[in-house]
């Protein structure tokens, strides 16, 4: 395994430090945050492309994320001078920071979903059934 280091250290932050990182982990690490980064991350998108290039996702929820990423910081919204009037999303410089973590994190997903999916089905063909 690599280097470590980083992770021990993490892990013996004082509980100050940890109670400073888990709401900073729980705005950035739901559901949908890291897709829409990463959709915007190219270019600004309005509301429906983004909706598009995300599978599954609702109106409502993106509706909801994009102002939760908005409130912090991390993506602008753009009224667009068109008839009809349109929205126009893009991210912001603290935004942009998170793609590499975010665009690691996707390789990872990519690179083990397969072994995620394996250690599933060795899981649960090992428990009884309830």
């Amino acid at each position: 395994m690599a280097d470590d280091t980083d992770l021990v250290a993490l892990s013996d932050c004082a509980l100050a430090d940890m109670a400073r990182v888990r709401p900073v982990l729980d705005k950035i690490a739901d559901k949908w945050t890291i897709l829409i980064l990463t959709v915007l991350c190219p270019r600004p998108s309005r509301f429906n492309a983004i909706k598009r290039r995300l599978d599954g996702i609702t109106h409502k929820a993106l509706a909801d994320a994009l102002k939760r990423l908005e409130r912090n910081g991390l993506v602008t919204r753009t009224v667009l001078p068109t008839a009809p009037i349109g929205v126009e999303y893009a991210i912001t410089p603290l935004g942009h920071s998170l793609r590499q973590p975010f665009e690691a994190l996707c390789a990872w997903s990519l690179k083990n979903d397969a072994a995620i999916e394996a250690a599933n089905s060795e899981y649960d063909s090992n428990r009884p059934n309830a």
